[in-house]
Order: structure tokens, then sequence, then C-alpha cells
């Protein structure tokens, strides 16, 4: 027997006891026969080895369909864009949850296997894996109401009568975590009679109940078709909440690391090249509890390859908001991970809006109610989750990002742009891999009639265009759009060229003025070196640095990747001055 046989038994016993843990693991074995069949009867990428993320990675986020045409799927209209305008700037495409769906803008699945077809198909998902890595939501913590699956649980039809989590609705949950301000259980009407089921997110979301083997081994292979039809990053949704468990906080349990770790383990023994990102909008330490423990012998951890950063988002926000860089820089200075093998997913903006829970710890409760009344004064929202003692506070912040750095009743155009790209530029430089969200590309408004249609609040970052719109906005003189896109993508052609941005390249924060983000990042050979620099303030920042005291090569002479320009120095130490909210990527000639 493998080790990866012995670690999946292993944990399928953890999870499920001795006997029912080993009869999991034979019906367990069937599913990865008929998988080997079906992946070799699909045109996909054969992922037989570790598919190692370099500098070059960056992953998109966006809707399936967030650009639509006449007379195309919104799929293929995407597909054409970003073929056309966006290229090799990135690497991956992240399509949130395409499939069809009740509510909460797709993450309430009514069908894990169909692609929606106001969508498109799965051809053309295949083309986008063609030449971009594929990330494809795993929105395993719940279905949609209307799911074949909940339906059938009403209907008390075997085995989906065990798929869900019924409670006596006296029990007392005083003890779990909530991440929103809605009730835990739901009623529902079942033939036989009234229950209440677990309903972490809203009462169209019922919650999955993998104490029950047979909806574990459901959702495995639900997990390997999306393998099967190209899938590299498999992105684990509200993963934290996955097993509950009467009288505990049901968030984080043990349980819940052995069900990533069984995942991690069957890609391993039938598809080691598909990686998995989790998400999990926790404070710093829980968060980092998902990449798991290094496997000895191997280049890999035993839970998720990537984790997001959920922190940097409202460390970036609060760094802008008050033109110090000193928070943001004792914080990044502590990041580790648990293995070479894994690393960080940095992203600043998506269609959750930006959590500030993560920041916990980090910023004090007022530097956070300040970001919240930053938010409410630039046209944004605030939503509200409830405390253990009853009591409400800041969950995330809804509003673009462009219009959080950028108050839309004062606009300047030319600080707005410089500023909007410079709080990329931080995400960009640090380790890791980052995702871009759609609407960061084109630095997208507040969408207030997006809002008022839907009632939601994440709504406001959520709009969606027609390519004609997206193109004048593009094409236009006199438009921001235009500026940060180009700008944009010069940042991720340059960074995808230099190796000193490699996930695994070493990362050393330095403290040159509290006005400058600065980390030096270095090549895994040592032999490539970019000193990032980031002004985040709208003044000049002058500044002096010995060299050999920051451990940088006393050249006279650099050149910076993004203004592609040469930098002379004569003589320590070296003098530099940085207009407002410019960037430099310095890198030795």
């Amino acid at each position: 027997m493998s080790d990866v046989e012995k670690r999946i038994i292993h944990l399928l016993k953890f999870l499920y006891g001795d006997r029912e843990g080993k009869q999991t693991y034979e019906q367990l074995q069937t599913q990865l026969v008929d998988f080997r069949r079906d992946i070799n009867q699909h045109n996909v990428k054969q992922l037989s080895s570790l598919n190692e993320l370099t500098e070059k990675d960056a992953i998109l986020i966006t809707y399936g369909d967030q650009i639509s045409q006449e007379g195309n799927s919104p799929l293929q209209t995407l597909a054409e864009f970003i073929e056309s305008r966006i290229e090799n700037a990135i690497s991956g495409i992240h399509i949130l949850p395409f499939f069809p769906y009740s509510s909460d803008d797709g993450f309430s699945v009514i069908d894990y296997r169909q692609v929606d077809p106001k969508l498109g198909n799965w051809r053309d998902l295949a083309r986008l894996s063609q030449n971009y890595r594929l990330m494809i939501d795993g929105v395993i913590n719940h279905v949609s109401r209307q799911s074949k699956w909940f339906q059938f649980f009403l209907q008390d039809v075997p085995p989906y009568k065990d798929f869900f989590i019924t409670v006596d609705p006296n029990a007392d949950l005083s003890g779990v975590v909530r991440p929103r301000a809605l009730p835990l259980l739901t009623a529902v009407q079942t033939v036989n009679g009234k229950k209440w089921v677990w309903t972490t997110f809203s009462e169209d979301q019922i919650d999955l109940n993998y104490s029950n083997p047979q909806l574990l081994l459901a959702i495995i292979d639900v997990l390997l078709f999306y393998v099967s039809h190209g899938a590299e990053i498999i992105r684990l949704d509200a993963i934290a909440y996955l097993w509950k468990e009467l009288g505990t906080p049901c968030i984080h349990l043990p349980q819940t690391h052995a069900v990533v770790k069984l995942f991690r383990a069957i890609l391993d023994a039938v598809s080691p090249g598909v990686l998995l990102i989790t998400e999990a909008n926790v404070p710093p330490q829980a968060n980092v509890s998902y990449f798991g423990e290094a496997i000895p012998a191997t280049n890999r951890t035993d839970e998720a390859q990537l984790v997001y950063q959920f922190s940097l988002a409202p460390l970036i926000l609060h760094t802008f908001r008050t033109g110090n860089a000193e928070v943001i820089s004792t914080w990044a200075r502590q990041l580790k991970t648990a293995s070479p093998a894994c690393t960080f997913f940095n992203f600043i903006a998506s269609h959750d809006g930006i959590g500030v829970r993560p920041a916990e710890g980090i910023l004090t409760p007022e530097e956070i109610g300040a970001l919240a009344s930053q938010t409410l004064k630039h046209g944004g929202e605030v939503s509200y989750k409830t405390n253990s003692d009853g009591s409400k506070s800041a969950y995330e912040l809804n509003i673009t990002l462009y219009d959080m750095l950028n108050d839309p009743a004062q606009p300047d155009f030319e600080f707005d742009v410089r500023r909007f790209l410079a709080s990329q530029v931080i995400m960009l430089s640090i380790a890791g891999v980052p995702g871009i969200y759609f609407h960061s590309l084109i630095g997208a408004r507040n969408c207030q009639p997006c809002y008022k249609q839907t009632g939601r609040a994440r709504s406001i970052n959520r709009e969606k265009f027609t390519l004609p719109e997206l193109l004048r906005q593009l094409n236009g003189s006199g438009t921001h759009a235009q500026p940060v896109f180009e700008g944009y993508l010069h940042l991720l052609n340059q960074r995808g060229q230099c190796e000193a941005f490699h996930p695994q390249a070493d990362q050393r924060i330095l403290d040159f003025d509290k006005r400058i983000f600065a980390v030096v990042r270095t090549s895994r050979e040592e032999n490539k070196l970019v000193l990032c620099l980031v002004n985040v303030t709208a003044e000049s920042v002058e500044f002096k640095f010995q060299p050999e005291q920051s451990q940088l090569p006393p050249c006279e002479k650099w050149v910076d990747l993004i203004g592609n320009q040469i930098l002379r120095f004569e003589g320590a130490p070296f003098s530099l001055k940085l207009d407002p909210y410019q960037s430099l990527w310095l890198q030795p000639l």
C-alpha cells in the first residue's frame, strides 16, 4: 500500500471510525477507477506531477457573464476579450460559480455538474483551460434549496435524506461562530413534518452533512468531475464552516482540516498537479492553518497549496488612508508558509467586498471603524455580523476598490489613478500569487443601480458590462479606465519576466521611511534582486539610505522595471526621491 493510500485510510478512519472508514475507502477506490477512465476520455491537461507556481502566475477573478455581447455566449465573449486584450499578462482564470443557481450570485448552487446555459457550456470552459490555469469553485459547504439533493431530502429519499443537518430548534447554539447576522436554522416542511436545517449563510443555502460518509463521497465525485473538465485549481469556498458539531464553535474543527487533507491525498493519488486553495475569511493564524503540514520527503503540504491572504486588503486600505506603511510592513515581515510548496493568494478586491475580520489584532477597533466610515463616505455600504454576546460589528466593506481609495466626491484624475495603481504594486510585490478581480483591471466605480436592483450590498462591486461599453471605456481618452487598464497590464507583464517575483523568492521588508513601503525580493538562485518601493502618500518623499546596511548591492546604476528608466547613484548614502504615489521596481545593473 502506498503512502498516499495510507493517508487516505487514516483520514477516513479518523472521520468515521475504523469499520465505516474502511468501508468508505473501498467505495472511494471504485470512484477513483471511474475517474481515471473518465479523464482519459476528456481533452484536458494531464497533471500527473507537481505543477509549480512561478513568477508568471497571476489569476484573474471574474464572473462568467462579466462581459456580454450580442450573438455570443458570455463565456465566449470573456474568452475573446482575455485572449485579445489581456493575453499573457495573466496565467489563470478563476471563473466564479458558473452553475445554475438560485441566489447569492452563483454561490447557491442548484446543480454542481451543469454550466448555467445563460453563460455557455463546458466547451467554452475547455477553451479557457487550454491556455490558462482554470480555477473552479467547490461550493461544498452548502447547496441551493432548489437542488435535487435538497428536494429529495424533503421527500425522505435515500441517500439524500441524510445529506443535510437537522437540529432541535431548542438546542444551545450560542457558541457557534456566525459569519452573518442571519438565523442559523431554517424551518422546512418535509414529508415527515417540519424540520430545522442548518443554514450558515442564508435560508436558501442549506449546509451539507459531512458526518455522513455518503455525502462526502458524493462531493469527492463532484470535485473529480471538475478535474476531468480542466480544473487546475479547486477553490474550497467557505471551507472553515464545513463540519458541524454541537457544543463547539463549528469553525476550523479538526474534522474540517481532515476533510481538506483527504481531498489533497485523493488528488495526490490521481492528479497531483491540481492545486487546492482554501477560502477562509478569518484572522491570520486560523487562515494559515489550512496550509497543513509538510509531507516528509516530498515538496508538498498535506492541505492547501494556496490560502487567501485576507489581511492584505484592509491593511493596504489602512496604509493609504493614513499615509503610513509601518503597520503593513510589520505584518509582512512576519509572513510565513508551512513549506516552500505552498504560498499565499494575494488579493485586495473580490466579488465579496473587503473583509475586516482578518485585520483583528493587527488594526485597532478604532482603525477598523475608520475604514468603515471611509466606506460610507465614499458611497459604499458596511455589512455586519452578530457576535456571541448579541452585539454586531463590521464584517465587510462593500465598495469598489477604486472608490474606496479615491473619494468620488473629490475626483483628481492623475492622483486617483496613481494611488490606485500604487495599491496594486504592493500586492504584486510581496511573496505569493496575485489574484486580480476583473473590476480592478479597469478601476470600476460603485454600481449604485446594481445595489438598488438587488437590495444586496455586495452588488455595489459586481457590475456587469457589455463589450461595446467596456471597449469605449478602454479605448476612449479622458477616462480613468484606460490608464488603469494599461498600467495594470504593464505591471503584470514586467512582474512575470522577473524571477525575483517567484512565489518562493526571498522577501525582506526594509524600513526606510514610514511613508514608504519597501521590500526586497531575491530569486531562489540568488542571482536576481528587485527593490520594490511604494510612496503611500500624496506628498513627495526624499530619503537617504546606506545600501550595505540594507544588504543591498552598492551598484551605482539601477533600472526601474516600471518606468523603464536608469537611475544613477553616486556614492553612499544613496539619495532617492519618490513623487506622490510613485512606485519603483529597482534592479541593479
